[in-house]
This record gives C-alpha cells, sequence and structure tokens, in this order.
C-alpha cells in the first residue's frame, strides 16, 4: 500500500537525531500539557490564590521570562548549544517541581518567571542545537516533526493532569505536577544521546547584536501578531463558544480534538515548500489569511442555529489550525534562514522572544474585545493578522537584501564554497 507508507513516513520522524530530538520533545510537551491542565486550578483551588491574583501572575511571569531568550542564545553561541540546553531544561524541571512549594501571590509570581525564563532560554538554546546538527534544507521538516509530536505530548500531559482533577486533592496534585518536573529532565538527558555541537560565536559578538538586525527584528514582530492563534484557539475561543453562540460547552472540546488530529497529521505536509526564506514568507502570507478567515467564520456563528453554529465554528477551527501549522513552517523557516549560522542561538531566542510576547500581550485584549464588541471583536483581530500575514514576503525581501551586513565575510565564503 504506497499511500499508506507515504503517509507512515511523512507522520513519524525517521530514525536517528530526528526521532531522538522528538521524542524528547514529546516529553516536554507532555509536561507542558499537565501544567496547561491543573496548574492553575492547583494555585486556586488548593493554594487557594484568587483567580484574578493567578491571571496577573502568569502574565507578569511571562513578560519576565521572555526576557531570558536572547541571553540563553548567546551564551549557547558562546559556550556550544548541548550543554545550555541540557541546563535550562533541567532548569525548567526543577522549577516547575516548585510550584509544589508556592504558598501565596509572590512566591507564584517567582515560580512563574523562572520556569518562563527556563522556557524561553530552552527554546533559544535548541535552536542553536538543531542549527547545528540538522542541514538547512531539513530543519524546517525537522520542526515540523516535533510539532507534530508535541501535539501528541500535549494530549498525554493533558489525560495526566484529568488524573488530578478527578481526584482533586492536594497530594495528587502536587504528584502530578513533579512528574510535570520530571518530563522536562527526562526531555533534556534525552540531549545527552545527541552529538556535541561547537560553539560559533565571532569574536567580540554583542549581546544585543540581534537588535540591531532591524529587518529580522521587525519579522519577529509580525511573528508577534501572528502567534496569536494561540490566544484565539485557548482563550477567545472557549469563552465565544460558551458566551456568544447557541453551542454545547463540549463543542470546544472537539474543537481542540479537532485541532490535535490535523496538526499530528499533517504539519509534515502543510510545511512543504517552506524550506527556504521565500518559502518561509509565503507560508506566513497564508497564515494571516488563514487566521483572518477563521475569525470572520467564528463571528458568523453567533446567534445562528445550534447546526449552523456547530458547522461554522467547526470550519473556523479548520482555517485555524491550516494558519497555525503554515506558521510554524514559517516561523522555523525565516529564523533559520534569515540568521547567521555564528549566531543562530542569539537569533532564535529573538523568536523565542517574540512567541512569548505575543502570547503575554493578547489574552486581555481578545477577552475585552469578544466581550465588549461580540462580533466585530473578531472582525478588529482579523485586520491585524491579515496585515500582517500580507506584509510577511516584503519583509523577508528586506531582510534578504541585508544578509552581507550581519554575516563575517569569512561565514559568507565557507557556506559559498
Amino acid at each position: 500500500m504506497p499511500f499508506l507508507t507515504e503517509f507512515l513516513r511523512e507522520t513519524i520522524p525517521p530514525a536517528g537525531i530526528v526521532r531522538l530530538l522528538s521524542l524528547s520533545n514529546l516529553a516536554k510537551t507532555a509536561g507542558h500539557g499537565i501544567l496547561m491542565s491543573v496548574s492553575v486550578l492547583y494555585f486556586t483551588r488548593i493554594v487557594h490564590i484568587p483567580a484574578d491574583h493567578v491571571g496577573l501572575a502568569l502574565s507578569l511571569g511571562a513578560a519576565i521570562g521572555m526576557l531570558g531568550g536572547i541571553p540563553a542564545g548567546h551564551l549557547a553561541d558562546r559556550f556550544g548549544p548541548r550543554t545550555i540546553t541540557i541546563a535550562c531544561l533541567f532548569l525548567l524541571g526543577v522549577f516547575v517541581a516548585g510550584y509544589a512549594l508556592v504558598t501565596g501571590f509572590v512566591g507564584l509570581i517567582v515560580a512563574v518567571s523562572l520556569a518562563l525564563m527556563a522556557e524561553s532560554a530552552t527554546d533559544a538554546a535548541r535552536g542553536s542545537l538543531v542549527a547545528g546538527l540538522i542541514p538547512p534544507d531539513e530543519r524546517v521538516r525537522t520542526f515540523s516533526y516535533m510539532r507534530s509530536v508535541a501535539n501528541i505530548g500535549i494530549a498525554a500531559g493533558a489525560v495526566a493532569g484529568g488524573v488530578a482533577l478527578y481526584f482533586d486533592t492536594k497530594a495528587v496534585y502536587l504528584g502530578v505536577l513533579i512528574l510535570g518536573g520530571v518530563l522536562f529532565l527526562v526531555s533534556g538527558a534525552a540531549y545527552f544521546a545527541v552529538p556535541s555541537v561547537p560553539a560559533t560565536a565571532q569574536m567580540g559578538m554583542r549581546l544585543t547584536a540581534v537588535l540591531r538586525d532591524r529587518p529580522y527584528v521587525a519579522l519577529a514582530l509580525l511573528n508577534t501578531v501572528l502567534i496569536m492563534h494561540i490566544t484565539i484557539l485557548t482563550v477567545a475561543l472557549p469563552i465565544w463558544i460558551t458566551t456568544q453562540t447557541s453551542s454545547p460547552a463540549w463543542t470546544y472540546s472537539v474543537a481542540l480534538i479537532l485541532n490535535t488530529v490535523m496538526v499530528v497529521l499533517l504539519q509534515v505536509q502543510v510545511s512543504k515548500g517552506s524550506e527556504r526564506a521565500a518559502g518561509g514568507g509565503r507560508a506566513l502570507r497564508r497564515t494571516g489569511l488563514a487566521l483572518a478567515a477563521c475569525c470572520v467564520l467564528f463571528a458568523l456563528a453567533q446567534g445562528r442555529p445550534v447546526w449552523l453554529a456547530v458547522l461554522l465554528l467547526a470550519a473556523g477551527v479548520v482555517a485555524h489550525t491550516l494558519g497555525e501549522m503554515l506558521q510554524g513552517a514559517g516561523q522555523w523557516s525565516v529564523s533559520f534562514s534569515l540568521a547567521p549560522e555564528h549566531a543562530q542561538g542569539q537569533y532564535q531566542g529573538l523568536f523565542a522572544m517574540s512567541v512569548q510576547l505575543g502570547t503575554v500581550a493578547t489574552p486581555a485584549l481578545a477577552i475585552f474585545l469578544l466581550t465588549h464588541l461580540a462580533w466585530v471583536g473578531w472582525v478588529l483581530l482579523a485586520i491585524p493578522l491579515a496585515l500582517a500575514g500580507l506584509a510577511a514576503p516584503s519583509a523577508v525581501r528586506w531582510a534578504q537584501g541585508t544578509r552581507a551586513r550581519f554575516t563575517p565575510q569569512q561565514t559568507v565564503i565557507e557556506t559559498t564554497s
């Protein structure tokens, strides 16, 4: 059955480094799935921190935590990315397990800030490591496998978290949170099995060198807008379904399942054609248009009969998931292709910051727009998404025209010989 063989080849990570990277990511995202499913309820129900204080602590922690990306990437460039990646994941595991020690609002801010700083640092260092292990034309495909496996990990972690929610006792919550921390340690330990990658930083390279690369910074800011797809799925959609449509609340669970299945099965396929920067720019353009379309479809579900509302919401989730997969492909493509090879860690750190900035800034905005303006709020969300997507190819061309300015001459000679 050639079709089945080809399908499995496009879904299962190939043996070797790519499979090892994917398995490490499976453990990491399973830890995330646990945190997503239990952390807020643990802090509100067991530690008795008011819900609005928990939300504030998470926002402050994310804002502080994103500052770890560029410094960690710089360290990865200077001292080698494998060691820094392992250290960051070990710290992440310790800090997540430290959630069990939180007893109040201030402690929660500290714990979340440390954990999210380690998370941002991990993404930057791991990006540098992947750049050193995987040839340029294979990086998008590698991250596609990792994203596909990540959705399985999050689902598995959510199931483990569901056990804690079922028993709803402090002991079980603590056990599951510590399990999440252990999974991050396992993810870090997996990198001992990959080859070491040498340091690449040029002599005298500054910590803030990436911030002087204005075209690259512009692409990171566009990515901050497009990464809004996370907020749309995890924050805006459940509120919209339960308060502004006739659809039953379980519709959101179906939406999450549909999203997960699509990403697991289709991420590698959708990412094809994005291996180089120009293809990444096109993927980001399609991202903006797909996400804008999903916003319009969600808006149309207001005031409709149940069957039509569910149908429109399902169509919106399909459009959203297509945009999510394209955004991943576009981000991986432009962030790696346009970064100097000697500074991949620092440059990946900026894109890690762009992701966290988008997830910090947009939840409150989305909730305000949808609760006060109803369907108009979706339209107002769609406009910047479409504009960011349309601007991406031009930003990529701008960046391509300036690469010689940010790449040492000897590096240019090496990569073109």
